[in-house]
Formats: C-alpha cells, structure tokens, sequence
C-alpha cells in the first residue's frame, strides 16, 4: 500500500494555500468556521472571527462564522488560513499526525499511514505540508496529547487546507 498526494509541496516558511472545492460538503454546512493568522517563527495559528476581526475562541459559538463568510475572508487577504472547529454539539473528533510527511518527498511514515488507514476519514495535508490533519465522526473520552499525535473533539479548531492525502491500495 502506498500513500501519496499530488502536486503539494510546502517548504518550511511557506503555508499550503487553501483549496475549497476539496473540503466535504458536510463540513461546509456547519457554521463552526474561523480564519487564522501565523504569529512567530513557529507559527503559532491565532484564530479570528471572520465577522468581527477580533479573535475567536474555541469555546465561543458567537465567534465562528459559517464556510462562506471565513472563505470570504480568506481571500480578502490578511489570513493565512482558515479553521473548523471541534464542539460538543457536533459529530466530529480531530486527529492531528505531525511531523509525519517529508514535505519535498511527500513521503509519509508507516506510524501515520496505519493512523489513516484506521481511521479511514477525510485526512488532508497540515498547512506546513509537514504534517496531516484527519477530521473523522466519532467521538473520544477525552483530548489527546503525545509526542507527534493529538486528538480532539471538543473546544478546539483544526487548520483546513483542502490538500487531500488519497490512499492507494495494491
């Protein structure tokens, strides 16, 4: 089994850009959406409202947008991406796979191919090209924080690229 992606590539000071048409409709119905900025060398990823300017929270419904509004946004400029956010009232848990793909290579490690073969859920490039983001339905007993692993279901938001990652069985 192989896992691959096309044409993505994102070098260590560079943010993929967002691909829209590749995000599932379900997710885009739900108004749980945010826009971001890159703050420092890192970056660490500052969440926005895309209606009021000011930051949002991951714990504030009144701070999320719906997909059109942050897309909106995005592409007015002065963002570097856009969020979903993970809440209590929907069916989604988060997993986040870092430093598990050679962003020049697209090659991904065995650990994290295993991870998406498992959770067998919509799985897309992290912004750095560096890592993957799988957001898939199902809940967990509580957050997750480990090493190269995370994962969420509540009170968080995950950066959205729209860079899918395919699987390819033999």
């Amino acid at each position: 089994m192989t896992l691959y992606t096309r044409e993505q590539k994102a070098t260590d000071k560079k943010i993929l850009p967002l691909r829209p048409e590749n995000i599932p409709d379900e997710l885009k119905v739900r108004p749980q959406w945010v826009v971001w900025k890159a703050v420092g060398e890192k970056p660490d990823k500052v969440p926005y409202s895309a209606r009021t300017k000011r930051k949002a929270s991951s714990t504030d419904l009144l701070s999320w947008s719906t997909f059109e509004e942050v897309l909106e946004a995005y592409q007015a400029g002065g963002y570097a991406g856009i969020g979903f956010v993970l809440s209590s009232g929907d069916p989604y848990a988060g997993v986040d796979l870092d430093r598990c793909r050679n962003p020049e290579t697209g090659e991904i490690t065995h650990w994290a191919i295993e991870v998406v073969n498992g959770l067998d859920s919509y799985t897309e490039l992290s912004p750095s090209g560096k890592g993957l983001h799988i957001i898939s339905k199902g809940k967990i007993p509580k957050s997750l924080k480990r090493d190269q692993l995370e994962m969420y279901c509540t009170e968080r938001f995950f950066t959205v690229t729209g860079h899918v990652v395919e699987i390819e069985r033999d």
